[in-house]
This record gives structure tokens, sequence and C-alpha cells, in this order.
């Protein structure tokens, strides 16, 4: 085991702020999107380990939410699942991206799991990856307006330099 994944479950290690139930209530499997119903309060963007009948744990996130269906997009790909045996367990949280200053220079995969070879990071703090939205209250107003040189495209269509 290396050292990111000893740091992962000694900072996961027996850290449950919800009980956390298990589903075995898949109803469809199409493409990279699994439908479970049933499930008690899904939330929007919730993280949710779905474990196969032969032991390997595959990771998705909750896409949509109706009454008490629930539409998880699986990240790994859905082949293999099997609407009878395949348990589904809603962690409660949501997605999370661990980030510290040694992950400046470094090459990551789409997953920010690092493939330069380099050392394991130890995270600093865990960001949710959907972010926050920008208040337009805070936003400065643009005023410096950028000439093409176009008088068409000047006069009609201007750019100021910072517009959203």
């Amino acid at each position: 085991m290396d050292a990111f994944e000893e740091h992962v479950l000694s900072v996961t290690r027996d850290y449950i702020r919800h009980p956390r139930i298990t589903y075995k209530t898949i109803s469809s499997v199409n493409g990279p999107l699994v439908i479970l119903e049933s499930v008690k309060f899904p939330k929007y963007a919730e993280i949710v380990k779905l474990k196969l009948n032969d032991g390997t744990v595959r990771t998705g996130q909750v896409l949509e939410v109706y009454g008490n269906k629930a539409v998880v997009q699986v990240f790994e790909g859905t082949s293999g699942i099997d609407s009878l045996n395949t348990e589904c367990e809603f962690s409660g949280d949501i997605m999370r991206m661990a980030v510290s200053e040694d992950m400046l220079g470094r090459v990551f995969n789409g997953s920010a799991q690092p493939i330069d070879r380099g050392p394991p990071i130890l995270p600093e703090a865990y960001l949710d990856i959907q972010g926050q939205p920008i208040n337009p209250d805070n936003r400065y107003y643009p005023e410096e307006m950028i000439q093409t040189g176009i008088s068409s495209i000047d006069v009609m269509s201007s750019i100021a330099r910072g517009q959203k």
C-alpha cells in the first residue's frame, strides 16, 4: 500500500456522518448510467460506490433525483454490472478533490491521479469540485473597451476587457 492510500484510509477510517445503507435496487443499466429505485433521500452530486458480484468496486455520481429514484453515472463504465447482485452504497458526500502545493508542475489524469511517476501527493485540503457560484454583485464592471481594428465589429459588437 502506498503512502497516498494509507493517508486516505487514515483520514476516512471510522468517519461516517450518516448511516450508510446498501441498495440492490438497480432497475436498469443504459450506457454509463445506472438507475436505482427505492432509494431513501438520494442527493444530487452524491458519490455512490457500486460493489460488483466479483468484488470490484466502481465509483459513480448521482446526476438526477426524481422522488425515490436516482440516476447514477458510473465513472469506470457499466460492463459487468448485474442488476440483481450489484450493491450500491451512497456515501452521503459529494465529490471532493485533494489539493496541495505539491501538485504544482505535476501531470494528472482525469481522476486527479498523478501519472508522471512522481512521489505520491499528500493533500492539504479537500475541495468541492462543483465550486461556488460567483456573486454578480461582487464582479467588477468592465469599462475598458478593446478595439479590434475592424470598425464594423467595434461599433456593432463592442468587447470589454474582463467581459463575461
